[in-house]
């Protein structure tokens, strides 16, 4: 099975959209690399607007990951509730 991947910004609001893929998704794998937090796992990974909200402390769109997004690697299914990488098999 391959790896989904996303790559945010290294700031503070993405701290939290990391902590909160981590509890999401359990088996996620967290490097950090100079100016960028890249996460991945094996076959899917969800990000939950709930999940993110819980962590910041505040309302979060998911659309507004955007702002921090560098790259990602999967298909993209996203609502106002959650954006799910995945790969179709």
């Amino acid at each position: 099975m391959s790896k989904v991947y996303l790559a945010l910004q290294d700031n503070e609001e993405s701290h939290y959209i990391v902590e909160a893929v981590e509890e999401d998704n359990p088996a996620v794998t967290v490097i950090y690399q100079p100016a960028m937090i890249r996460m991945e796992n094996e076959g899917q990974m969800v990000v939950r607007r709930e999940t993110v909200e819980e962590k910041m402390g505040r309302d979060w769109e998911v659309q507004s990951i955007h702002v921090n997004l560098i790259t990602l690697g999967g298909n993209v299914e996203e609502d106002d509730d959650a954006l799910t990488l995945s790969w179709n098999d």
